[in-house]
This record gives structure tokens, C-alpha cells and sequence, in this order.
């Protein structure tokens, strides 16, 4: 039995682009620039994210709730200027800070008010497949990956009788270090208490691509499969990142967060200042 796709009727398209199009992204971006002259706050802008940011201190809080609500009405004119719809329900606001300046502001029950509704503040926000906590130790986003990494983990172990060590290897490096080393560059500096659940999750992996017990050493399986330690890994994008800088091959925004350490001051004596190498810089 054959079936016969039918063709769809054709439409003549009066403005827009159909819906998954190649040049929707560069259209989309096109037709929303101008959004940068309305916000008059520090903002980041990724596809039909916005997100404004307002510095403050624990005195000048009201201030800075003032200039987001300003600023977020003006973005909301905007939008309908362009015909878009400003969804009040879903944006979110949150505070990072030391601990003393969020228990002030949490005792004050600092909010917002758009367009009508009352956003409070929330206790944790996604960025772009990150999850940033209002001190920023990183420990929701680390619990999040590492709970998604043992429900593949538990999913593959119920194949590891079926397919090969070289076959375990590589769903894991699709399906679980993929996720443990997406943006891993923000794990920099955090301490070893924090990055412990991500080391107990490689240990686990490297177990079942190696077929060890739960109480086996890894350590001789470890050196077999030739991976990084999570401290590693790390540092390894780290440097890439740099390479990148040093050489000119990195995006605009992130060339601009290096600084060469020959421009720090107290470090321009240093001698690897005249080797032309990778590690000449730092971010700022």
C-alpha cells in the first residue's frame, strides 16, 4: 500500500517567514535590534530573551526596583508597538547578593509591579540551560545536572548486557558527560564540596563503561578510557577559551572579558608576558 502525500495549498505570504525557516533567526534579530535604544538598564539579549539587570546596594534598593519597572514598561511599549505580547505571568525576578543584603531584602518582600501583576522574587532562574541561584554558588544548577545524569545512567544500565564496552563509551558521552561538560567554565574556582556530586556521577560512568562493581577501584579505569577529572575538564575548556582569545577566534563578547595580564598592574613584570602564549591573559 502506497500513500500519496498530498500538496498543501499555497498561500501568498504578506509578511513574516514561515515558522522553522533558514533565515527566521537573522529575521527575527533584524526586526528586534531596536530593542537595545528602549532599555536603558545593563541588559543581555538572546533570541526572544531579554534580560535587564539593575545594580543596587541595601539602601538603594527601592531605586533599583523603580528603574526595572521603568524600564520594563517601556519594553512593554515596545513590544506592542512591534505587535508582540509582553507575558507579565512569566517573567521572574531575582536578587543576587551576599547572604546579609537577600535576608534584608527577603524580610522587606522587595518585588515588582508589571503591567498589573506582582512578580515576586524567586530563589532560582534558568539562563540559557543554567540554573543561577541567588548567591550563585552554583549548587541548584550541579543538583539538576547531576540528577538528570543518573536517570540516563539508570536507563543505560539496563543495556549494559546487550552492547559493548566501545558502545557504552559513547552513550555516555552523548547522553551524560555532553550534559556534565555543557558550559562547565562557570565550575571554575567553585570548591571541592561542590564539584563532589559531579565526581561521584564520572565515577559511576566509568564503572559501567568499564563493567566494575559498585565497590571497585577506578582509578586503573579511569587511565584506560582516557577522561579528564572533573577539575580537569574544566581547566581544559578554560584554556581552549583562552587559546581562542589569544589568537583572535572567539566571539567579540567574550574577547572583551580578557584582559592581558601585561595591563594588570603589580603583574607586568612577569616573563611569560613576552611569550606570545595562550595563558597571557585573564578574564575580568
Amino acid at each position: 500500500m502506497y500513500h500519496v502525500a498530498k500538496e498543501s495549498v499555497s498561500t501568498e505570504l504578506l509578511c513574516g517567514v514561515p515558522q522553522g525557516s533558514i533565515i527566521g533567526p537573522s529575521q527575527f534579530t533584524a526586526y528586534t535590534e531596536d530593542i537595545q535604544e528602549v532599555i536603558m538598564l545593563n541588559y543581555h539579549l538572546y533570541a526572544n530573551d531579554t534580560q535587564v539587570i539593575a545594580k543596587s546596594t541595601i539602601r538603594s534598593t527601592d531605586v533599583a526596583c523603580r528603574q526595572l519597572e521603568n524600564c520594563v514598561a517601556s519594553v512593554q511599549q515596545w513590544c506592542a508597538s512591534r505587535r508582540f505580547q509582553l507575558n507579565a505571568d512569566k517573567t521572574e525576578l531575582i536578587w543576587f547578593g551576599f547572604a546579609a543584603h537577600l535576608e534584608h531584602l527577603q524580610a522587606e518582600s522587595v518585588g515588582l509591579t508589571i503591567a498589573g501583576v506582582n512578580v515576586e522574587a524567586v530563589d532560582c532562574v534558568r539562563d540559557l540551560g543554567i540554573y543561577l541561584d541567588r548567591r550563585l554558588n552554583l549548587r541548584a544548577h550541579i543538583g539538576r545536572v547531576v540528577s538528570t545524569c543518573y536517570f540516563h545512567l539508570r536507563r543505560l544500565r539496563n543495556l549494559r548486557h546487550m552492547v559493548s564496552q566501545e558502545i557504552r563509551q559513547r552513550l555516555v558521552s552523548a547522553l551524560i558527560l555532553s550534559r556534565i561538560d555543557y558550559c562547565n567554565v562557570i565550575f571554575a574556582g567553585l570548591p571541592d564540596v561542590t564539584l563532589a556530586p559531579l565526581r561521584r556521577v564520572m565515577n559511576a560512568d566509568v564503572r559501567f563503561v568499564a563493567g566494575l562493581g559498585p565497590h571497585d577501584h577506578v582509578t586503573a579505569a579511569w587511565r584506560d578510557l582516557h577522561w579528564l577529572l572533573i577539575e580537569q575538564r574544566n581547566t581544559y575548556k578554560l584554556c581552549i577559551m583562552m587559546h581562542a582569545v589569544n589568537n583572535g577566534a572567539a566571539p567579540t563578547y567574550i574577547c572583551d572579558l580578557a584582559k592581558p595580564v601585561n595591563e594588570i598592574r603589580g603583574r607586568s613584570h612577569l616573563r611569560s608576558i613576552g611569550s606570545n602564549c595562550s595563558c597571557s591573559g585573564v578574564l575580568k
